[in-house]
Formats: structure tokens, C-alpha cells, sequence
């Protein structure tokens, strides 16, 4: 491992190397214990932190973040390999297929007038390619995984276009004032069950309007929490 690190410039051959080695016999002991399921964290969180930097335009924290994440594909690789289901290698000629596959208009002698057309496009051929048999296969196809507002306004998104939702926005606004009005009038020893159900059914509303309105719900309630921080920060320095 000493010629890693008189290196000035590292190449993606020398980072599965250093992943190599690290999960080998005389390796780090933490990085030999790790599994799929306990890594499981990590790249969600580096997730995130790729998405603050983006959201801070933030450059060199972005292609640090980046790298982390490039880390966790080349670890969860590494252990693939290791016991026996994949490797690194497999992980690219997948992505690579899929792109080509799902771009025609670039690669093939298809073609796409705009941005929109390419989006229905993509939709048809991941069906196909995922063996979709009906609307709902679809619909569970979104990862459950996903943060809750994000799975919603996914799901959400997919059953309106395929037909499985019908309600329109003044109807969906409409249903999100009785809920509210439902959720004022409550009462009784079932109350907070009550309002625990009612109050999914509210935000489920309020993600469906953030479709109608084309707006991502995920980063509705990111500014809205950055306002409310705002307003706690200024009630602390008016009582200072």
C-alpha cells in the first residue's frame, strides 16, 4: 500500500485496489466486519450530504461528497464480489446498458423532440425492460425505502398518469379543507388515533397538491423548515 501514497493523482483502478485491500486478510478490521445491511446508512447519508452541497453550491464539498458516495458503490461492490454475487465491473456494464437501452433518440436512430417526450419515452421502455404487467406493478415499483414525502409524491405522481387517480386538484383542495375541518372538531377517548389517521390523510393531500402544482414536496418542507428555524432564531434574539 506504500505506492498509494506517494501517488499525486489517483485513478478509479487504484480505489478498488484500496477497497481490495482494505476488507482483505490483514485489511481494517471495521471495514472486514461491514455487510450490505450495515452499510445501509452510510450511503443514504452521503446521499444527503451530495444533496446539501448542491443546495449550498457548494463545488469542492460537492466533489468530496461525490467521492463518498463513489466509496460506498465501490465497498458494497467489493463485498458483492467477495462472496460471490457481482463485482464492480458488472455494477458499470449495467448502468452502462441501461442508459444506452433508455436513450434511442442518442444511441439509436429513434429521436425526441424535447425534454417531455424523452420522459414518456423513458417511462415506456422502463416498463418494458422491467416487465410491468398492469397499472400497479407501477405504482409498487416506487422504493419503499424512499424518505415518506418523497414515496408519496412518487407514487402519487405515477398513478395520476396512468390513470388510477382522478382527482383533480380543486377536488383534492377541496378534501384537504374538510380534513382540517375534521381534525378541529375532534373529540372523545380516540382522539389522538383519530388524528394520527386524519393527519396522514392532510399531508397526503397537501403532496398531491405539490403535484398538481408541480412543485417537489421534498423541498417545500426543506424551505419551510429553513423559515421556521429563521422565525425560532429571531423569537430567541427578541427575548434575549
Amino acid at each position: 500500500m506504500e505506492s498509494f501514497k506517494k501517488k499525486d493523482n489517483y485513478e478509479m483502478s487504484d480505489l478498488l485496489k484500496i477497497m481490495e485491500k482494505l476488507i482483505s486478510k490483514d485489511g481494517c478490521p471495521w471495514d472486514k466486519e461491514q455487510t450490505h445491511k450495515s452499510l445501509r446508512p452510510y450511503i443514504i447519508e452521503e446521499s444527503y450530504e451530495v444533496a446539501e452541497a448542491i443546495d449550498n453550491e457548494d463545488s469542492a464539498n460537492l466533489c468530496e461528497e461525490l467521492g463518498d458516495v463513489l466509496f460506498e458503490v465501490v465497498f458494497h461492490s467489493a463485498l458483492a464480489q467477495k462472496s460471490g454475487e457481482f463485482t464492480f465491473n458488472d455494477v458499470v456494464d449495467g448502468v452502462s446498458k441501461k442508459m444506452v437501452y433508455r436513450h434511442p433518440h442518442v444511441f439509436e436512430d429513434d429521436s425526441a423532440k424535447d425534454s417531455s417526450e424523452v420522459l414518456v419515452k423513458w417511462d415506456e421502455l422502463k416498463k418494458k425492460e422491467k416487465g410491468y404487467k398492469d397499472k400497479m406493478d407501477v405504482i409498487e415499483s416506487v422504493p419503499k425505502a424512499l424518505p415518506a414525502l418523497t414515496r408519496t409524491q412518487k407514487t402519487v405522481s405515477k398513478a395520476v398518469k396512468n390513470g388510477l387517480d382522478t382527482e383533480g386538484k380543486d377536488q383534492s383542495l377541496k378534501e384537504l379543507k374538510e380534513l382540517v375541518k375534521r381534525l378541529d372538531s375532534l373529540d372523545g377517548d380516540n382522539k389522538c388515533n383519530n388524528a394520527e389517521s386524519i393527519i396522514g390523510e392532510i399531508l397526503l393531500k397537501t403532496v398531491k397538491l405539490s403535484h398538481f402544482f408541480e412543485i417537489n414536496s421534498e423541498f417545500s418542507l426543506t424551505n419551510a423548515l429553513k423559515t421556521y428555524i429563521n422565525r425560532c432564531r429571531d423569537f430567541k434574539n427578541m427575548q434575549s
